[in-house]
């Protein structure tokens, strides 16, 4: 009985112990990642094509354009739908199929893409801009450039470009990291952050990045 409670008591530790995600950016995974045949994964990315577009730049809202995104950002989640690190009933299917070496090769056509350009009507979007220049230091929020770039391009390996991302994936996006549904962001950070947003903060940020240009 005593063993019992103590497993369950150690339950909870070894949940939170769980890696978000099984991508280790060694400087061997990097070089891999960026070896990565643009040829073959344009060829592979015609079955892409029905949700995330023929030149990576989505139809559909709420599909993300993977167009200008960073390789590495793309592999990694690729990689994390084939290990169930990330959830999406069709990614998830999809990825299982589709072996490390194809992730590196379509993550590299993908990057290869000119990013989505959006012509829109100019709207107040001052929530946004604060929390993109300045974040809220009252709340603990960073300021977005500091990790996804000034123009929006994205930093380092796993802090993706956002310019020109379509606004319903956006916000579906941070509300699940919000909710906790979606995880596999290192350390917890999005989810630390997107538990500091409003909804109409939200709403604002995926509007501001969608006609921003890199």
């Amino acid at each position: 009985m005593k063993k019992l409670l103590s497993l369950l008591l150690l339950m909870p530790v070894l949940v939170i112990a769980e890696p978000a995600t099984n991508i280790a950016w060694t400087p061997d995974a990097l070089n891999f990642v960026k070896k990565g045949d643009v040829k073959k994964g344009k060829q592979l990315a015609e079955s892409c094509a029905g949700c995330h577009g023929e030149k990576g730049v989505s139809q559909m809202d709420d599909f993300p354009s993977l167009a200008g995104q960073l390789a590495t950002y793309t592999y990694k989640q690729l990689r994390d739908y084939a290990d169930g690190k990330r959830t999406h009933t069709l990614m998830n299917s999809v990825a299982e199929g589709v072996s490390e070496q194809e992730s590196a090769d379509l993550a590299a056509w993908f990057a290869s893409l000119p990013e989505a350009q959006h012509k829109v009507k100019q709207q107040n979007l001052e929530k946004a801009e604060v929390l993109v220049a300045k974040g809220n230091g009252k709340k603990i929020i960073p300021p977005c450039f500091t990790c996804h770039g000034s123009n929006g391009q994205g930093e380092r390996q796993d802090i993706p470009a956002l310019a020109g991302q379509q606004v319903e994936y956006f916000i579906n996006t941070l509300t699940e990291y919000k909710t906790g549904v979606r995880h596999n962001d290192v350390y917890s950070r999005m989810r630390l952050i997107s538990e500091q947003l409003s909804e109409e903060d939200i709403k604002q940020l995926a509007q501001y990045y969608y006609q921003m240009r890199k």
